[in-house]
């Protein structure tokens, strides 16, 4: 790690400094309305988990009014291997959000609107049929009532399924093997598959952020990684964000453990040059992101500055509102054992879970807060009121599993003081 860097950041988090090349403002704890003491619960409490062997290790971060007061490392990245700062991790759906701020750019450019068809730009959709069951004459389907809208894409109502399913749409998206070549091919094959839900009737997890990614390449004329690289990594020197690592930076990865089957837990995706550093075919706007915890620390305080951070904007500050505000109904949000105590009290805006009731989804935090995870337990947090953002960077699966995320939460609201 760069000296100077590391001397900013950790000797004089409390001074305040800034680094030229990441431009992240550090601040002491107490001008920015924390209490130190009261931040210093955070550590044993995280550090706990991996004392106990539940998580490999981690990294807590706290932004609040622009400035860092609170970036902290525990336990492992891999076996033998310390946590280190600017460790890169897979972010899995923590890449949603980073794809809807691509096509929302796109839309201030005036390429399309929001209740579009997305059968104008992907021609492919045009004749898609709608599940409505199966029998021993096969599977019956119907027109849609409504088409599917790059609305429906941006706020997971489009009727596409997602794979992991027990339908029989899901089924046909196992069976043919969606992720096995580039974007155009995956549209290909999904437009042989019908629709699991009429479209904008129901809020479901799906592959519509991955079809996102195709209609970006579809709009700019280019290919999505170089998009995102040229349009939004670049402008915020967002180094480390990509859809593969670098030979040069292949020890920086984080490997991914799960739960062991005896005790404690066991690796299960060990970074290698195979699975990590080639260049990868297909670019899931869904889950394919590597980055750091800085690296995604920018990206969200960009979004908590309405559209511009560092002198570079992406996006209006009227389009960041409409992004992280609730474009759902609650009676479309599942009640399934998973999602549905997930989002309780929460609405759904363009990549992110909205907060609408903190008693009603017991959590706390203030409304109008936006926020995500990603399957190996990353997760980020912004409250545009209280002008803060917090990130949690681990790799273990299942997503959940341990609340280590509301705990995280609670031990940051405690420590504000003003």
């Amino acid at each position: 790690m760069n000296k100077i860097y590391f001397l900013c950041l950790v000797i004089t988090i409390f001074a305040g400094c800034s680094h030229p090349e990441i431009n992240l403002l550090t601040a002491k704890p107490e001008k920015e309305g924390f209490s130190s003491q009261r931040l210093a619960r955070i550590k044993p409490v995280m550090q706990k988990y991996v004392d106990e062997n539940k998580l490999p290790g981690l990294i807590t971060m706290i932004a609040r009014h622009g400035k860092v007061v609170h970036f902290e490392k525990y336990g492992l990245m891999d076996v033998g291997k310390p946590m280190q700062l600017n460790t890169i991790f897979r972010l899995a759906s923590m890449t949603k959000p980073i794809t809807s701020v691509a096509v929302m750019m796109l839309y201030e450019e005036g390429y399309f609107q929001l209740d579009d068809p997305v059968a104008n730009y992907i021609p492919e959709f045009k004749n898609l049929k709608v599940f409505t069951s199966i029998d021993n004459n096969g599977i019956h389907v119907v027109d849609q009532i409504k088409p599917m809208t790059i609305r429906d894409l941006l706020t997971h109502t489009s009727g596409l399924g997602n794979g992991g399913e027990n339908t029989p749409v899901d089924s046909m998206y196992r069976a043919a093997s969606l992720s096995d070549g580039t974007l155009k091919d995956m549209i290909q094959k999904l437009s042989k598959i019908p629709l699991l839900y009429q479209p904008g009737t129901r809020w479901n997890y799906s592959k519509s952020t991955d079809v996102l990614g195709y209609l970006v390449e579809v709009i700019s004329g280019k290919p999505f990684d170089v998009f995102l690289k040229e349009r939004i990594f670049m402008p915020l020197k967002m180094k480390d964000t990509d859809f593969y690592v670098p030979l040069e930076k292949l020890e920086r990865i984080g490997a991914v453990y799960s739960l062991s089957d005896s005790i404690g837990i066991k690796v299960i995706m060990k970074p290698d040059t195979n699975s990590n550093s080639i260049p990868v075919k297909f670019l899931s706007g869904n889950g394919g992101l590597v980055s750091t915890a800085t690296d995604y620390m920018i990206f969200l305080q960009m979004l908590l500055n309405k559209g511009e951070y560092n002198g570079v904007r992406l996006l209006g500050a009227r389009t960041v509102d409409l992004m992280t505000s609730n474009h759902i109904s609650n009676k479309i949000i599942p009640d399934d054992g998973f999602f549905g105590p997930l989002l309780t009290g929460m609405g759904f805006g363009f990549g992110f879970a909205i907060l609408e009731d903190y008693i009603e989804s017991d959590i706390i935090g203030s409304k109008g807060s936006f926020w995500w995870a990603g399957s190996a337990n990353t997760y980020f947090y912004v409250d545009p009121k209280e002008e803060l953002i917090l990130i949690l960077m681990t790799q273990f699966v299942p997503n959940f599993y341990y609340p280590v995320f509301k705990q995280f939460k609670v031990l940051s609201y405690q420590a504000i003081v003003d």
